[in-house]
């Protein structure tokens, strides 16, 4: 789009290479693909394999640090003052009340999954077997 006298001119001219006039300017061709995809940049904040299995296992290993420890028990509670509470005491920690709010799911969704695994399974009780009248032998 060009803008001309405040009218949006919806005819994008090629630049036809003179460093006068309207259409002025330089003749490239345009990039198939966004250049900003290509950059290493781009990929920047995503988790990998590796890194997902290292943070696991360091998890694992290490288990929870202790301001975690403390959100855990006001998440627990389940009031709204106690969430707002833990939500206040690890945006002191982390510094952005973004990070804090990904680290209250991901402690939540961990708990969850932990309340789903001390959870006894209901095993299938099993039905006796009904046995089938045999025929009568023939002589």
């Amino acid at each position: 789009q060009r803008r001309v006298h405040g009218i949006i001119n919806l005819e994008v001219k090629m630049n036809t290479g003179l460093f006068v006039g309207l259409n002025n300017g330089f003749i490239v061709q345009k990039p198939k693909e966004n250049p900003r995809r290509l950059k290493p940049a781009f990929r920047k904040g995503r988790i990998t394999k590796r890194t997902k299995m290292i943070r696991e296992l360091t998890r694992e290993l290490c288990g929870f640090t202790n301001y975690e420890k403390r959100m855990m028990e006001m998440i627990r509670i389940g009031t709204g003052a106690a969430n707002k509470k833990a939500l206040a005491l690890v945006k002191k920690r982390l510094g952005s009340i973004k990070r804090a709010r990904a680290k209250r799911e991901e402690l939540e969704t961990l708990m969850q999954a932990m309340r789903h695994k001390d959870e006894p399974k209901e095993e299938p009780k099993e039905v006796p077997k009904k046995e089938e009248p045999q025929p009568a032998k023939q002589f």
